[in-house]
């Protein structure tokens, strides 16, 4: 297993895009100061899952992105991959070449790829654990794990150790059994509380069943008792309603013969009225006669009375044309 070649763009001082091939022997990357160089080293500690963005010697893990210059305007994201010859198949895979990526962006989202597809962190550090490479394992040194290695104290030197005898995935892996034998034994205790809880809930609910089947048969025995005396009030009310109901079977029998003559009476009463409504005509006929003879006698009287008033004058006439002739 060895390194076949490195992608970087956007990450630190590397605007551009830059491809570094690691071909057979030994790659040495040489330069002045200041022009990436511990970059690189940087970038192959962060693509392999590094989260101390001290490590990355930045303040915080979105100074990874490239920032800016004058003459150039900031990128919003940083992606670095790395292609990893398994042709011994070291790496956990069937893949003879594997390429895991890194991306963070500046809203604070990161991705991770493995060989073009998504994937968790975790699924990188398991994939590289006890081969030797990942963010702090022994296949990156720098100056100061050096200083590390060499000094007098041992928990300085334990972690490279156990790297490199393979002892940090049983490490890793005793950590995490452990993580989850106290996290089960905080399930089991709040179980327990729970358990507690319910067996009181329990006694609580007995004592409710037990008063809910006592109101339930004291419940069923009201009724039998309030059925027996609605059937002993049913029987009473029927022997009363007996003759009641042949009270009202000769009341309906009066009712009907009633209905009846007042029919007759009302057939009775229409042919009146239908003579009354006659006799009401004739009348209103006499009555027009009656009036066309009193205007013809009112007629007749002042015809009488201007014939009286003539003759009068006539009378008076010939008293004055006799005296007139004496």
């Amino acid at each position: 297993m060895y390194l076949s070649h490195l992608e970087i763009v956007g990450f630190k001082s590397f605007a551009q895009k830059i491809n570094v091939k690691f071909n057979d022997g030994v790659t040495a990357i040489v330069g002045p100061n200041g022009c990436g160089k511990s970059n690189i080293v940087d970038a192959l500690r962060w693509v392999l899952g590094e989260q101390k963005s001290s490590v990355l010697r930045s303040d915080k893990m979105g100074d990874v992105i490239f920032n800016g210059t004058k003459n150039r305007r900031p990128l919003g994201m940083a992606e670095v991959s790395l292609t990893i010859e398994n042709t011994k198949g070291i790496l956990p895979t069937e893949y003879s070449e594997v390429t895991i990526t890194r991306r963070l962006f500046r809203n604070g989202d990161s991705q991770y790829l493995l060989n073009k597809t998504a994937c968790r962190l975790r699924d990188i550090v398991d994939l590289f654990m006890d081969t030797g490479m990942g963010a702090d394992a022994y296949s990156v040194i720098e100056l100061k794990m050096i200083e590390n290695i060499l000094s007098d104290k041992a928990h300085e030197r334990r972690h490279l150790f156990e790297e490199a005898s393979g002892v940090t995935k049983y490490k890793s892996r005793r950590k995490e059994a452990e993580r989850r034998l106290e996290a089960t034994q905080t399930d089991l205790s709040r179980v327990q509380d729970i358990i507690a809880e319910v067996q009181k809930s329990v006694r609580s609910l007995q004592r409710q069943a037990t008063k809910a089947q006592k109101y339930k048969e004291t419940d069923e025995e009201i009724k039998r008792t309030e059925r027996a005396l609605l059937a002993r009030e049913y029987l009473t009310l029927r022997s009363d309603i007996k003759p009641i109901e042949e009270q009202i079977a000769h009341h309906k029998a009066e009712k009907l013969a009633i209905e009846q003559s007042m029919i007759a009476q009302e057939s009775i009463v229409t042919e009146l009225e239908q003579k009354q409504a006659d006799v009401a005509e004739r009348l209103s006929e006499a009555e027009h006669i009656l009036a066309e003879h009193t205007r013809e006698s009112a007629t007749y009287t002042r015809e009488s009375a201007v014939v009286r008033e003539r003759m009068a004058s006539l009378e008076r006439s010939i008293e004055r044309m006799t005296l007139e002739r004496e």
